[in-house]
């Protein structure tokens, strides 16, 4: 028996903010706020202790906390952290405090709009720390409620069939990742749910037959989640409907489940099967990358735009995960990883921002957003720094871990790299182009009279902002936390 506490303090401390938010007065909106502002903001602290608690050079999973849970059949209470794991714990904390800061705004329901918030950070957070895998899956599906009344409560015009949408693809991926889980359980005969195990005992599961329908199963709720083409389309509704703060969490945080789930689990424990599998991953990749760019070319609402670059920037997750199982390459890893980081500050600004602009203006059609540097310029040079980043313009965040997904590509595949640089064209083309309607041109006598960046929305935003540079500029010291995770996730 293991235990260190800190993973347990850190996943569970929202989950006790949102009880004690249940116990308050719901007319006391200030404290209510305040109180849970501060439990995001302990969170974070706690992400950043563990941080320096970290060793880069250790091998394994770190500051683990085990005890048996379910002896008779090997369901433990069993965290660990290793590099991958702890870039996204801090992510995590990071997007969760800002988005409760971005949160005052919410007009109703404030009681139960932010004991949610809490609830969805406990949930996003276990998914990244679990090491059993019953465990993960019961934090995966925590995810789900929370989210649901988020989007269906809160959001715009169409909430609840964005909500009910979202609900009922990633409960039909969840199922079928628990069948995956189940026949990983009886076909291992090891009597145990213990991912490190699992990996460890994965020669179990040598053979075609039965790795490659498990793997096929599993892939298919990770891809939903990622979203990968063609299961992608609850995305865009569901950004498009959820409050601006909950759509900084669903781009930052949750896309990033379905990616770690497939390099922790996927290939960590059937790298055979997934051999079989690598070239759909990687066509699929390709086709989100290139699709996800066409798309957001079309697009009239600047949510949606913005939406459907996630598409594109979560295929060079898939793309540099294909190249790994491939190649082997730390290089791909470092490259899935890092994109994973990058898209949650870079996508988690765009979207902040934009609620902010919606906030002014009550619209998100681009055609009526004109000249907004004129009137709010802090947030048009932000949104423009944001864009850059998006498009991977070297020196800043996104360039690193495009670079690397794509030369990793190149190794596996030089067809699919050739093929992603069409898809890097145009999403740099809209993203342009998207700066050219809305930031410059002539302003209407609405948008003249916006007020620029409050105190409170300028100290919501700097942080990622302070992250593209320098992720951008000095990009080891996060490579130096990947060092080590091919030690966890090896591949044939």
């Amino acid at each position: 028996m293991e235990f260190h506490w800190w993973l347990t303090i850190v996943t569970f401390l929202p989950l006790a903010g949102s009880l004690v938010i249940l116990l308050l007065p719901k007319d006391k909106i200030n404290l209510i706020r305040g109180f849970a502002t501060g439990i995001t903001a302990l969170s974070l602290a706690v992400s950043i202790f563990i941080w320096t608690q970290f060793s880069t050079g250790a091998s394994g999973y770190q500051l683990v906390d085990k005890i048996p849970w379910i002896k008779d059949i090997g369901i433990s209470y069993y965290l660990g952290i290793d590099g991958m794991s702890m870039l996204l714990i801090f992510l995590t904390t990071l997007l969760c405090a800002i988005a409760c800061l971005a949160s005052y705004t919410i007009p109703k329901r404030v009681k139960e709009y932010f004991s949610l918030l809490l609830l969805l950070e406990t949930g996003m957070l276990g998914v990244f720390v679990s090491l059993d895998l019953v465990l993960f899956y019961v934090f995966w599906e925590i995810v789900l409620v929370p989210m649901y009344f988020l989007i269906g409560i809160w959001g715009h015009e169409r909430k609840l069939y964005a909500a009910i949408k979202f609900f009922i693809y990633t409960l039909v991926g969840s199922l079928f990742m628990l069948v995956g889980i189940l026949a990983l359980y009886f076909a291992s005969g090891l009597n145990t749910f213990s991912i490190p195990d699992l990996i460890a005992g994965s020669a179990a599961f040598k053979g075609w037959v039965f790795g490659v329908p498990v793997f096929g199963a599993m892939l298919f709720g990770f891809a939903i989640k990622v979203p990968s083409f063609p299961f992608h389309t609850w995305l865009p509704d569901a950004h498009v409907e959820a409050p601006a703060p909950i759509s900084v969490l669903l781009a930052g945080v949750l896309l990033k489940m379905g990616g770690y789930g497939i390099l922790r689990i996927g290939i960590g424990i059937l790298p055979e099967a997934a051999l079989w599998w690598a070239p759909i991953i990687g066509i699929l990749g390709v086709i989100g990358i290139v699709y996800g760019a066409f798309c957001s070319l079309v697009q009239k609402d600047l949510k949606k735009l913005i939406a459907y670059t996630s598409v594109n920037h979560m295929g060079f997750v898939m793309l540099a995960a294909a190249a790994y199982i491939m190649t082997g390459a730390q290089s791909a890893l470092n490259g899935a990883v890092l994109v994973m980081f990058n898209h949650g500050m870079t996508t988690g600004l765009l979207f902040l921002l934009v609620g902010y602009i919606y906030e002014r203006s009550h619209t998100r059609e681009i055609s009526k957003l004109p000249g907004l540097a004129n009137s709010i310029p802090i947030i048009a040079i932000m949104m423009i720094i944001a864009s850059f980043a998006s498009i991977g313009l070297p020196a800043l965040s996104g360039f690193v871990g495009e670079f690397l997904a794509m030369s990793s590509a190149y190794l596996a595949n030089a067809w699919w790299a050739w093929v992603s640089v069409i898809g890097i064209i145009v999403n740099g083309g809209v993203m342009l182009w998207m700066m050219q309607r809305v930031m410059f041109g002539q302003a209407n006598a609405k948008i003249k009279t916006f007020g620029d960046i409050t105190f409170r929305e300028f100290i919501s935003a700097t942080p990622l902002l302070g992250f593209i540079f320098f992720v951008g500029m000095f990009p080891q010291p996060i490579l130096n936390m990947l060092t080590m995770v091919t030690m966890n996730i090896k591949v044939m």
